[in-house]
């Protein structure tokens, strides 16, 4: 059987995630390991072209990882026909210009989140790809972390019984700018640059929620930029207009109830950055980027609260570990290659620009509630 070589424009990889995640991590990773299996014997090999702004930082990367081409014109890109997919990781901003003209070319399109700067133009987008027949999907890594993964195998064996609640923490400090370089890009924290807390976050908690558990039906919402000036790259005081820190409440369909926390101003006092507990009348949870504990109700302890005596227990210790049982690929690698599959094979991919669609609705939605302090019921989401 002869391979499926795939050529990819990948735009954006000059950025952290970019080129970490997408491209080394998954791409050239997929392809030094001769490519993605398929069923009758053969592979799909893809073939980065790197695509962006900077020549510079292009040549550098294609040059340290031998990669033949390279190019800041887009359309020579989207005018080969040796291309057929094409990825996104710009800022949201940039993106949607981009994707819309990867779709009248006839690319196959594969971008990050969000995938539009609103809910329109993230739906027209949708609509654009499904009229043009080309295979289109989104970001959605989390799903496919370890931890979490060991979590989905808790949801599916039925161990929760009734799920209740699902309490998630996610954030770290990142440093103002000043006296130690921030570790996220100062356009995160530019609002007319699409950055955000909200916008950045909440679509990755509705995939969680929805894919895990269930679809998302209300959204309450808390934001605040906590620290209002910081500095840039070059060491420029700007001031930060999007929110630096979210907080919400969200109802699922079914009664449960989820909060997550989100914050670029807390300091981590968990084992992982990221972490969701989820409460069940069978057993609970805690399940961070790679690890699953558990506990199940015949082994909860009986907790008495009194103030007034030091509580002898080790609740922490009560707790058993979801065992690997597999390996776990990196979980960028891991969509890509059912992205490719999906492009090659027509597999199923439920991760589509109508999924990302959704997402962003919820992060509208937490914008709007945070606003006008009201709880926002979310709509069904549909192509017309």
């Amino acid at each position: 059987m002869s391979d499926h070589v795939l050529g990819v424009a990948m735009n954006g990889v000059t950025g952290r995630m970019g080129y970490r995640q997408h491209l080394t991590r998954s791409i050239l990773a997929i392809r030094e390991a001769g490519g993605v299996p398929l069923p009758d014997g053969s592979r799909i090999i893809p073939e980065p072209v790197l695509v962006g702004r900077s020549e510079r930082k292009l040549r550098e990367i294609a040059d340290r990882h031998g990669i033949e081409r390279w190019t800041t014109d887009l359309d020579s890109v989207l005018s080969d026909d040796r291309i057929s997919i094409y990825f996104d990781a710009q800022i949201t901003h940039a993106r949607e210009a981009a994707v819309r003209a990867a779709i009248a070319a006839g690319k196959h399109v594969y971008v990050e989140k969000p995938t539009a700067s609103t809910l329109s133009s993230a739906l027209e987008l949708a609509k654009l790809a499904r009229d043009a027949g080309v295979r289109n999907g989104v970001v959605q890594d989390k799903l496919f972390l370890p931890g979490l993964l060991k979590l989905r195998r808790l949801v599916e064996s039925g161990f929760f019984g009734k799920v209740l609640s699902v309490r998630g923490e996610f954030g770290y400090w990142v440093f103002e700018g000043d006296w130690q370089p921030a570790q996220r890009p100062s356009w995160n924290y530019r609002a007319e640059e699409g950055g955000g807390m909200v916008l950045d976050m909440f679509p990755h908690w509705h995939y969680v929620l929805e894919h895990l558990f269930a679809p998302v039906r209300t959204v309450t919402a808390k934001v605040a930029t906590h620290i209002p000036q910081r500095w840039d790259e070059e060491g420029r005081a700007y001031q930060a207009t999007a929110d630096d820190s979210a907080y919400g409440i969200f109802e699922l369909e079914g009664g449960v109830i989820a909060q997550i926390n989100s914050s670029w101003n807390v300091r981590v006092n968990r084992d992982e950055l990221v972490e969701f507990q989820v409460d069940g009348t069978h057993g609970s949870a805690v399940a961070g980027l790679r690890s699953c504990r558990f506990q199940h109700r015949a082994s909860t302890p009986k907790a008495v609260w009194n103030p007034d005596l030091e509580d002898p227990a080790s609740y922490r210790e009560q707790w058993e570990e979801v065992p690997d049982n597999t390996d776990f690929p990196n979980g960028f690698r891991a969509q890509w290659e059912g992205f490719l599959r999906h492009v090659v094979l027509d597999a199923p991919f439920p991760h589509d620009l109508l999924s990302g669609a959704r997402g962003l609705q919820m992060a509208e939605a937490g914008l709007r509630s945070a606003q006008n302090g009201h709880t926002v019921e979310l709509d069904e989401v549909t192509l017309t």
